[in-house]
């Protein structure tokens, strides 16, 4: 399975009390976010930070990974994603937390792009609520056909969310952002946001400091 090798980053205290798991967009690898926890040890010294590698290669790079393939050509596509590649994602998770003795209470979840689609797939429907959940450029995927107001039927938890998104981004517009951002209020989900101006799909540096400092208020640091 991909996940086997995937880099891993130590508490800085050297005792983990909390599990920060990064996932990677489409075409990409889990080398493209586990330095963000470098950049997060000083306000999350206790956290341990792992970024697993999709586990479907993706045609279009030659070492990128997918969780699920998208063809941006048919809308059912990321409802039949998102569930093909939950199990999996589960399955990690239960196994990192048992790994650093932490209860399901200590997760937070990170997500870019299509990463982001499986952060909130996940975590709303995970027995115990994560910590928090941080989605950069990102969507909340809902059952095909169904509006807003499905996702309140089928969450399990409820964590805090953030969600952060450039309002230049030509491939996640930010008209799906403010779209994700309704279906989270639909089902009462508490959600913060930042729009980051003059950014394309990416991650600058003020939306990473946001996303730090969320978190270890979430975890109770701050």
């Amino acid at each position: 399975m991909a996940f086997a090798d995937s880099p891993r980053l130590a508490p800085k205290s050297g005792q983990a009390k909390q599990l920060v798991v990064f996932l990677h967009g489409l075409g990409a690898d889990s080398r493209d976010l586990i330095d963000i926890g470098t950049m997060w040890q000083s306000w999350l010294p206790d956290a341990a930070f792992v970024a697993p590698h999709a586990p479907d290669p993706y045609d279009g790079a030659p070492v990128g990974r997918q969780w699920f393939p998208l063809t941006f050509r048919d809308p059912a596509e990321f409802w039949r994603g998102v569930n093909y590649a939950a199990p999996r994602l589960e399955a990690f998770l239960d196994a990192e937390l048992a790994h650093h003795g932490l209860p399901a209470s200590k997760l937070a979840i990170v997500g870019f792009s299509q990463g982001t689609m499986m952060a909130l797939h996940v975590g709303l429907r995970r027995a115990t609520a994560p910590a928090a959940i941080v989605g950069y450029s990102g969507v909340v995927v809902l059952e095909d056909g169904k509006g807003v107001e499905s996702l309140q039927t089928v969450i399990r938890s409820k964590p805090p969310i953030l969600l952060v998104h450039g309002d230049q981004d030509d491939v996640v517009p930010p008209e799906m952002f403010f779209s994700t951002k309704e279906a989270l209020a639909a089902a009462r989900v508490p959600c913060q946001w930042h729009l980051s101006r003059g950014v394309s799909h990416g991650i600058d540096e003020d939306a990473l400091r946001h996303g730090g400092l969320f978190l270890a208020h979430a975890f109770g640091l701050s």
